[in-house]
């Protein structure tokens, strides 16, 4: 069992040598500087840089109102209390309130010392770039994590076709309501899961920006959406027809074809023959017959949105 995650690592390391490079350089506080650098730390490399960039800009707000309200109305708590008055609001309108907790604590020092000469305001400013210069160096170094995304897309692949596979044997009469909640309940916890890693794996590409993995998880998670939903119709199948033998064929068909690479086109032709199949049929006679009929046209309807989601995902992946 892991005791240790990379990022507790990469924080212990980075608050140590953040401290060290601070006293190095012979500022004041330079705890301080560990302790941006343990804020710092984040499990992306994008997020690491865009939460450095607002506290540096909201270092350099800080600083600039604290000497204002510093020099009219001294050092005192009441013009810590204005300072925050007129800061925290200023962070939110600007979207610098990653800085807000961080940024005034470098004030603080300022208030203890009584000055805002220009020793302290670069002591304060250096604090601040050692710390979050740190943590992004830190995590310019992110493991790869394609690999457990991949086990992810295979697991949900697995999930998506045993269900198909099931509703075509749900619809020649068998029942598999337990081994079916069970399969949902796996392919919800997979699509969540894959989601996360690719985000993850989006926000660790600065240079480049692969959004593949996050549009794949998208369009599943549509289908899954649309599962669920075609899931709702099986407690109203109550007759056995020559039509529902005819639509479990190409539910079986779509689940043993579902792949990443499939392209669907021939699978939506399919269905198109068969909607013609069904026009060119004769009326139902009864009432059951009709609704039954219009239901299993409705799950067609269902199945082609299905496989419409996989075909838009690979139109958008060949323009990206």
């Amino acid at each position: 069992m892991r005791i240790i995650g990379l990022r507790t690592l990469k924080t212990a390391v980075g608050a140590a040598l953040a401290i060290i490079i601070a006293g190095v350089l012979g500022l004041k506080y330079p705890t301080a500087a560990g302790i941006i650098t343990i804020l710092s730390v984040q499990n992306t490399k994008k997020t690491s840089i865009v939460i450095a960039i607002q506290r540096l800009a909201s270092t350099v707000l800080a600083l600039t109102i604290s000497c204002i309200i510093f020099k009219v109305s001294g050092y005192n708590p009441v013009s810590f209390g204005v300072y925050l008055a007129i800061f925290i609001p200023l962070t939110v309108l600007l979207n610098l309130t990653e800085g807000i907790a961080v940024s005034s604590v470098l004030v603080t020092h300022l208030l203890v010392e009584k000055s805002i000469s220009l020793f302290w305001l670069k002591n304060e400013l250096l604090l601040m770039v050692i710390g979050a210069g740190i943590a992004i160096l830190l995590n310019t170094y992110m493991p790869k994590i394609d690999k457990k995304i991949k086990e992810n897309q295979i697991e949900i692949e697995g999930f998506m076709r045993k269900i198909l596979l099931n509703m075509a044997d749900e619809l020649r009469g068998k029942k598999i309501e337990d081994e079916n909640h069970k399969l949902f309940n796996e392919l919800s916890l997979a699509i969540k899961s894959g989601s996360e890693r690719a985000y993850r794996n989006l926000n660790n590409n600065i240079i480049s920006y692969d959004k593949y993995y996050v549009m794949y998880m998208e369009m599943r998670n549509m289908q899954f959406e649309i599962l669920k939903y075609m899931r709702n119709h099986f407690t109203k199948f109550y007759m056995t027809l020559e039509q529902t033998e005819l639509v479990a064929e190409v539910t079986e068909k779509i689940g043993k074809q579902l792949h990443e690479e499939n392209p669907v086109d021939t699978l939506i032709e399919d269905l198109k023959r068969l909607f013609k199949t069904f026009k060119d049929q004769k009326l139902p006679e009864t009432r059951e017959e009709f609704e039954n009929r219009a239901m299993l046209f409705q799950f067609l309807n269902d199945l082609e949105y299905f496989l419409e989601i996989k075909r838009e995902f690979i139109r958008k992946k060949e323009n990206v």
